[in-house]
């Protein structure tokens, strides 16, 4: 298929090697924030203009949730959308956000969060996985609920309603039933961006190439609100087509003037005999927030979890101040394997925010800084 007007970016890396590594976790690292729960993907309630909001001294945080299983892997069957607020007596749980029976899909996966400039109005934007009342599948829609703003945080959410699909033509239409870690197609982690340039806003998502048929085919979507408040579908951003996957969790940070789209991505979801890097944050760079893009620090690793320590956490997100959240995934894993240490997969498993670091950005180098 030929698509008219196509302008994404490639990201053609020819080797992904000496980006800054994540220090590494222990064991007082991973301390629950929430016991009983396993807590992953997270994002902050944002400002417009991408400053973390604050309230009455707390800030308000987004986790993908589920109970605690005997093997964490389950919990992706079973995610919930929760929110925690942070202040200076440490982490307060406020439950569950989408009230049962009224979430669109059977599981609930990443998104963003987003004060207006009225100082009350909160949308929340997630991917809706499967459909409610259905078997589970990997079928995925982008939706956003409204809520305002409390002395207590974000509360009085609305009806659920989904806000651009997929048009096949572009972006794959994700539906599949079933699907193999790594290789399921896109449609999904909507992320909230106003351009300073332009003052339109706009999403960015993760999402899978509609012109190729290639196994690794990830690019990262484009949304824009129209002047009734609609949204409509633009060419993607970046294109990994014969590279990788899954170009994950989207999103953009301004410095400089320069627009930074960060992702996250494993090196399962690289093509097999192509240049593959660690599980880490990536990037790519551009004057303008459509482009065109070209790799920070050459390749686009930013940085990436330890050689000794490949799986200790993914999902980063950068804010707006320039700190990168994440969660534990399988830390302290020493070499050991599933097969032969069944045990780790529960004893190993972090489910709970990662220690936060920061990033220099110096024109097209980001590293993590001093």
């Amino acid at each position: 298929m030929t698509i008219d007007t196509f302008s994404a970016s490639a990201w053609r890396p020819e080797a992904i090697e000496g980006g800054a590594e994540i220090p590494l976790i222990g064991a007082a690292d991973a301390a629950p924030i929430l016991p009983g729960l396993d807590l992953w993907d997270n994002w902050p309630l944002a400002h417009e203009d991408g400053r973390t909001a604050e309230v009455n001294g707390r800030q308000f945080w987004f986790f993908l949730s589920a109970p605690c299983f005997p093997d964490p892997g389950q919990r992706h069957d079973a995610a919930r959308l929760r929110m925690a607020s942070l202040g200076a007596d440490g982490w307060r749980d406020h439950g569950q956000v989408i009230a049962e029976g009224t979430s669109p899909g059977t599981r609930e996966w990443a998104g963003s969060a987003v004060l207006h400039d009225d100082g009350t109005s909160v949308t929340l934007f997630f991917t809706a996985a499967g459909r409610r009342g259905e078997q589970p599948s990997f079928e995925q829609r982008l939706f956003a609920v409204s809520g305002q703003l409390g002395p207590d945080g974000p509360a009085a959410w609305g009806e659920p309603r989904e806000v651009v699909r997929a048009d096949g033509k572009d972006y794959v239409i994700a539906a599949e039933t079933e699907g193999k870690p790594g290789l399921i197609k896109a449609f999904r982690d909507p992320a909230w961006f106003r351009d300073p340039a332009t003052g339109q806003r706009h999403l960015l998502f993760t999402a899978s190439a509609a012109w190729s048929d290639d196994d690794y085919n990830g690019v990262i979507g484009l949304a824009t609100t129209a002047s009734d408040g609609s949204w409509a579908l633009e060419a993607p951003l970046v294109e990994a087509v014969g590279v990788n996957n899954e170009l994950e969790r989207a999103h953009v940070v301004v410095r400089g003037g320069l627009y930074y789209l960060f992702w996250s991505t494993q090196r399962r979801t690289f093509k097999p005999g192509t240049p593959s890097g660690p599980n880490g944050l990536y990037a790519m760079v551009a004057d303008s927030l459509r482009g065109p893009y070209r790799p920070v620090n050459g390749n686009g690793l930013v940085a990436g979890n330890p050689a000794s320590e490949p799986t200790q956490g993914y999902s980063w997100w950068v804010t707006g101040e320039g700190q990168v959240w994440s969660f534990i995934d399988h830390w302290g894993m020493e070499g050991r394997s599933f097969d032969k240490h069944p045990e780790l997969l529960r004893q190993q498993f972090g489910g709970t925010p990662a220690p936060v670091f920061s990033l220099a950005f110096a024109g097209d180098r980001v590293t993590i800084a001093d």
